[in-house]
């Protein structure tokens, strides 16, 4: 749903660039999950937050100072899936980016480019980060957009593509 950049102040803030469709999503909810593939999860509750320009700044009840605040730089924001809003299993009403990781992505000619493993924003656009299968680079950057993602096949995990394998 996001993740730290660093603390905000000096009384345990945080700033947060969240992955929500509005800056402010991740404020619908007071208790969120903290952590990464290098640190274990944990639970935290969230006392007060505003967006600050193009961030979230959050305080959270477990941290009240820089210091607390510093060491959690880098972490990743989670809410549990079963707190999220439902959404269709065809995806006709949108998937969440979690949903996308794993998938198969080929192009119109069926040719297979690989599996996304992440996803990021650039401002203008969302971008599919596609491990790539027996090529280099090994990285596809596919910006998701019309214009290229043609479909996302949530049933049968796949997602097609207008790229060449040529594309870099």
């Amino acid at each position: 749903m996001g993740h730290i950049m660093g603390p905000f102040g000096v009384y345990g803030w945080i700033k947060i660039n969240p992955y929500t469709e509005f800056i402010d999503g991740l404020m619908d909810y007071s208790t969120w999950w903290l952590g990464n593939d290098n640190i274990e999860w944990q639970q935290v509750h969230v006392a007060d937050g505003h967006v600050n320009g193009q961030v979230l700044v959050a305080q959270l009840k477990e941290y009240t100072d820089r210091t607390q605040a510093t060491k959690l730089k880098g972490l990743q924001v989670a809410i549990p899936r079963n707190q999220l809003p439902v959404l269709s299993q065809d995806g006709t009403d949108g998937y969440y980016w979690s949903d996308l990781i794993g998938i198969e992505v080929i192009n119109l000619k069926g040719e297979r480019l690989g599996e996304v493993f992440g996803l990021f924003e650039t401002g203008a656009n969302d971008v599919l980060r596609v491990q790539a299968v027996d090529r280099e680079p090994k990285e596809i950057l596919i910006p998701f957009i019309e214009q290229f993602v043609i479909k996302v096949d949530l049933k049968l995990s796949r997602i097609t593509v207008d790229w060449g394998m040529d594309y870099y």
